[in-house]
């Protein structure tokens, strides 16, 4: 009898993770399958509490459910930090966990960054700039996060300093800011089809020492991508956020370390159809 995995969202027709998901059972030769359910903010517990009693092995959980999760699940000290969840795992009770940080860390930590020390600087103040800020600043980064509201990023940064250090402020320095980090993340929606001419910097604002990570993973080379090997700078795609998250995800469900490159391979295939 086949484990079932699944992704609850709405929408989540578009969702990767199905492919990516079946794409590394497949890999491992594992009795396991994963679906995409619709379920609305209204319906979560319900869909929760029925996908254990079914014997689910654990879902994720997208848009609109990660913080109502929370009043749900017992999740993690990670998690309850960040104010969302994005991972169930059912084997004891129901279990919260949010992996989008580690798969940010994993991402920049492949192409050679290393965070501890790094000037980080995250562009947006939303739920996965929050996931990505806790994560870095726990792991011993100086982060600072920009916002066009600047109440609100300088609200999160309050939040994280109680893992690590942060601060935070508006978009109107956002040029002075890049040129005095290591690390520049996008964590707004700007470069995202259908705006793909949207850019929180070119250029201009860039120096060839920096890192230039984009969560934006449609289209795959984002403008800001572009703007950044202009100047030289090293680039980092949302793909591999995609896939880290996924993979840590899939670690915690069953304790295996799933094939990244398969992963990503089925993410690619994906956004090409």
């Amino acid at each position: 009898m086949r484990t079932v995995f699944a992704v609850f969202g709405d929408p989540v027709g578009h969702s990767l993770s199905p492919a990516m998901h079946n794409a590394a059972f497949e890999a491992l030769d594992m009795e396991c399958t994963y679906y995409a359910f619709r379920v609305s903010r209204e319906e979560l517990k319900a869909a929760l509490e029925g996908a254990k009693a079914m014997g689910f092995g654990g879902v994720n959980l997208t848009v609109p459910l990660k913080q109502e999760a929370l009043k749900i699940v017992d999740a993690d000290p990670l998690a309850a930090a960040i104010g969302a969840v994005n991972t169930v795992d059912f084997r004891n009770g129901m279990k919260g966990y949010n992996t989008d940080g580690i798969g940010a860390k994993l991402s920049l930590e492949e192409e050679g960054v290393d965070i501890r020390g790094s000037e980080v600087l995250i562009a947006g103040a939303g739920g996965a700039a929050r996931a990505i800020a806790f994560q870095l600043a726990k792991d011993g980064a100086s982060v600072t996060i920009a916002n066009r509201t600047a109440e609100k990023a300088i609200e999160l940064a309050a939040d994280v300093s109680a893992v690590g250090n942060a601060r935070g402020c508006g978009f109107e320095n956002l040029g002075s800011l890049i040129r005095e980090s290591d690390v520049l993340v996008n964590c707004t929606v700007l470069g995202m089809k259908p705006d793909i001419g949207g850019t929180v910097a070119t250029a201009k604002d860039m120096h060839s020492d920096l890192t230039v990570f984009d969560i934006v993973y449609n289209p795959l080379e984002t403008r800001l991508l572009r703007e950044a090997k202009l100047a030289g700078a090293k680039t980092v795609t949302g793909v591999m956020m995609l896939v880290y998250q996924g993979a840590e995800a899939f670690r915690i469900w069953t304790g295996v370390r799933p094939p990244a490159d398969v992963m990503k391979r089925a993410v690619l295939e994906g956004l090409r159809t």
